[in-house]
């Protein structure tokens, strides 16, 4: 292997997912020299999509797939062509063991209520409280970070900032809300990724609840035309155009404090020397590459834990319910919620604290397609095919191990299909469709499958603990990047992914924040 080592940039962003790809562009568009370095043959990290079944031509979203937190000024900024499509209906919900359930109606208010029944007037003025919260603390993610009393200020409503943001959510939910399944809808924003119980002394499914319901100021979650690589692509067109140079299949090695990168490349090893590094990987991650603790936010004291299974699907139609008076495709036409009441989501994370595969698994679907059928070949668009993209709550990582990573991933594949089952007048396997070699398209990723894939430390699809989209009063805010939410203990080095402060999701909010740090500093 040769050593080689290159010219000054004036930025290198580690890592080519979303975030660094939005760095890369604003940062480039300010007349910066940046590079930015991807492990993987491809850049858009999470955020792509991919063949995943042989010689089947569907482009599924393969590991994040909506968008809500993405703001509109990154849009305009940077010049985005990408259409977010927004759903009618937010959710549906089986009632377990009975032929009936819950869909909730984005346009018809009246059937949304009727269906509520006792907990209608609780659930308009819960989500009237969210988007209230949303309206004020959403436009705030990429400007400097309020203080906390600055942002309690902003929702003016203390009532609302001590349900929402200072007692456990589920606290909350558990007054407001009377009925068992009602109240596990409302639950699941706070535990997506998140390994929580019901009632979280903690404050992390909070966390994770609020960034749920702020996104966009309404807290919508839309359908990216395209599939999510249709939004990297953006990105990294933007990044190009703007003079950035994005190198794939650039392994990082080691990061120094006074700016030097060292990465391999084929059979290179090269050594960049940066003003800047900006780190679009986990904390836990950048840790190792320094090679000590950087005391940022989140710093990796504690290996991240992630707490989902990921399937995707693709079948020749949409299942039959066991409740024959909703359409299928009205129900998996927004997130189908399968075996996730108070009570089961309670149980589950007992069981699986205690080492174990909940049975039933409370799981979430969405299906793409239904609403973007682009990412479709026009002959299986013909054909009457969807795809389904399953996300199953309460799977931590500590259940996985290398030895047990295979076994593990049949075990959750069978509880998972086990789940949707439970819930439709017939065996969703007998719609998968067969890949070209004859296998079934069915695709399974553990925690550990995305930490080998994505290099996601325990499978974190956050990076690491959600912040507070707010600075604590006694948050040191004395440089540009503590300001921004983007600090660590070494000055030329800035976080500029998902472990950022206001990171987490598809956002850009991180590397948005990142390359305003470094602008403001010069």
């Amino acid at each position: 292997m040769s050593t080689l080592r290159s010219d000054l940039r004036d930025v290198v962003i580690v890592g080519g997912g979303h975030n660094g790809l939005a760095a890369a562009a604003y940062l480039a568009l300010a007349g910066k020299r940046v590079t930015v370095l991807e492990r993987l043959d491809v850049v858009g990290g999470a955020a792509v999509s991919a063949t995943a079944f042989e010689g089947v031509d569907a482009r599924l979203s393969r590991y994040s797939y909506l968008v809500s937190l993405l703001p509109a000024r990154v849009i305009r900024d940077l010049k985005l062509d990408i259409t977010l499509r927004r759903r009618r209906y937010s959710s549906y919900t089986p009632q377990p063991g009975t032929d009936r359930g819950l869909l909730i109606d984005n346009v018809d208010a009246t059937a949304t209520a009727t269906a509520l029944g006792h907990d209608s007037a609780a659930w308009a003025s819960f989500y009237s409280g969210t988007a209230s919260l949303a309206q004020a603390l959403f436009p705030t993610v990429t400007e400097p970070l309020l203080t906390r009393t600055e942002a309690r200020a902003a929702v003016g409503d203390d009532d609302l900032w001590r349900d929402l943001i200072e007692r456990p959510i589920g606290e909350t939910i558990a007054e407001t809300f009377s009925d068992d399944l009602v109240r596990g809808v409302v639950l699941t924003d706070a535990l997506i990724g998140t390994f929580a119980p019901n009632v979280d002394p903690s404050l992390a499914a909070s966390r994770c609840f609020l960034y749920h319901v702020i996104g966009g100021g309404t807290g919508d979650w839309d359908v990216p035309v395209g599939g999510m690589g249709a939004v990297t692509g953006e990105l990294a067109r933007a990044a190009r155009l703007a003079g950035a140079e994005l190198l794939t299949g650039a392994e990082v090695t080691s990061i120094t404090p006074d700016g030097e990168v060292t990465y391999r490349r084929g059979d290179d090893e090269v050594t960049l020397g940066a003003t800047w590094v900006l780190a679009n990987v986990a904390p836990y991650v950048l840790e190792g590459l320094v090679g000590e603790p950087l005391a940022s936010r989140a710093s990796a004291t504690a290996r991240p834990e992630g707490a989902q299974v990921k399937v995707n699907l693709l079948l020749s139609r949409l299942p039959r319910l066991r409740d024959s008076a909703v359409d299928p495709a009205a129900a998996f036409g927004g997130t189908f919620h399968i075996n996730e009441t108070w009570s089961q989501l309670d149980s589950a994370y007992e069981v699986a604290a205690s080492g174990g595969i909940p049975n039933p698994l409370p799981c979430e679907i969405y299906c793409h397609s239904l609403t973007d059928p682009t990412i479709l070949s026009p002959e299986l668009r013909a054909s009457g095919a969807q795809t389904l993209t399953v996300f199953g709550l309460h799977a931590p990582d500590r259940l996985v191990t290398e030895a047990t990573n295979d076994t593990r991933r049949d075990e959750l594949q069978a509880a998972v299909l086990a789940s949707l089952n439970s819930v439709l007048a017939e065996p969703v396997e007998d719609l998968l469709l067969t890949d070209a070699s004859g296998r079934p398209t069915i695709e399974t990723k553990t925690t550990l499958d995305l930490e080998h894939a994505l290099a996601m430390p325990g499978g974190n699809i956050f990076h690491g603990p959600l912040s507070w989209p707010f600075a604590e009063d006694s948050d040191a805010l004395a440089t540009p990047a503590e300001r921004w939410g983007v600090a660590t203990r070494h000055p030329r080095i800035l976080l500029c992914g998902s472990g950022a402060q206001r990171g987490g999701a598809v956002s850009a909010i991180g590397g948005h924040n990142a390359a305003m740090a470094v602008l403001e500093s010069e």
